[in-house]
């Protein structure tokens, strides 16, 4: 008699697969939780962060990390050079180095936030009026742009300083306006490439309006560049603003600022090279920082767009 032998149950066969849920997920393998991995290449925009962290805290709470007061003088102390109670050595007055660049970081911020805001609110406009704007105020726009490149952007500041007069405001409202030509072109590039995207197309073909396509796909894809735009805007305007300052047009000594600090000590770089040292020691960080920065959030918008 022949046996009759059973077929192996399907849960019972070595090979055989247990049907997957909805979700994807293996029923014998817990999904594994996200685990946050610092790339190499990351750890020079976490170190730039930092920086500027400290920067911005030290701007806004100056005496956290300089007590002092920043015009105090102390004529016996006069061009001690740094150590001791003096870290950055004192200027011909006595003051504390230390604190007046700690001290200084507050208006140097301050009018590079102001300048980079103003340059690029200015270019958001020229940049979406020229890159969703008919021909003619393209073309208009576009030849506006030019013209003004043409210029040297601390010529044009300087330019714009003599309608403006010297000072805080007329260095930011200078700064500001010599920056916006090159964001407004970067600006409109941006603008009609997201324009001309497979899925905007897809939106207008659906019957979307224009200002539903214009908040809800053109806006939020230009907002990722105009922050990475802004972080490297920053660098380049502070060290702008503090030009200004040095070449006696921005904030005026005693202010503790810190091109007004460069100001004071060029004329003693040969002697008393620490006058100058620290103040633009800071200046270039401050730079870096926002350059490193600025670069990897552009590379982070690029790979998510």
């Amino acid at each position: 008699m022949r046996e009759i032998t059973q077929p192996a149950s399907p849960d019972r066969t070595p090979n055989a697969r247990s049907p997957r849920p909805a979700d994807g997920t293996h029923p014998r393998r817990a999904p594994k939780p996200h685990s946050f991995r610092l790339r190499a290449r990351d750890i020079p925009q976490l170190i730039a962060a930092l920086v500027l962290l400290f920067l911005v805290i030290a701007a806004i709470f100056p005496a956290l990390f300089a007590p002092g007061d920043p015009l105090a003088i102390d004529p016996a102390a006069g061009f001690q050079p740094p150590g001791g109670a003096h870290p950055f050595g004192t200027d011909g007055s006595g003051r504390d180095l230390y604190t007046r660049v700690i001290h200084g970081a507050g208006p140097s911020l301050l009018i590079g936030l102001g300048a980079t805001a103003l340059g690029i609110g200015l270019a958001t406009v020229l940049g979406f009026l020229a890159g969703l704007g008919p021909r003619w105020l393209d073309f208009g726009t576009s030849r506006l742009i030019e013209v003004l490149l043409a210029f040297p952007g601390l010529v044009l500041a300087l330019l714009v300083m003599v309608i403006s007069g010297p000072g805080a405001f007329g260095a930011t409202v200078a700064v500001g306006l010599a920056t916006a030509p090159g964001y407004a072109r970067i600006i409109r590039g941006r603008v009609r490439e997201i324009a001309g995207s497979g899925y905007v197309e897809a939106a207008r073909v659906q019957g979307r309006g224009r200002v539903r396509i214009l908040t809800r796909h053109i806006l939020p894809g230009t907002a990722r560049s105009l922050a990475s735009l802004a972080t490297l805007g920053l660098g380049q305007a502070i060290v702008w603003v503090c030009a200004l300052s040095f070449l006696g047009l921005g904030v005026a000594p005693p202010a503790a600022e810190w091109g007004a600090l460069l100001n004071e000590g060029r004329q003693f770089i040969a002697t008393f090279w620490w006058l100058t040292f620290f103040p633009g020691l800071f200046i270039v960080l401050t730079a870096v920082s926002a350059t490193v920065l600025g670069r990897g959030l552009a590379r982070t918008d690029r790979s998510a767009s």
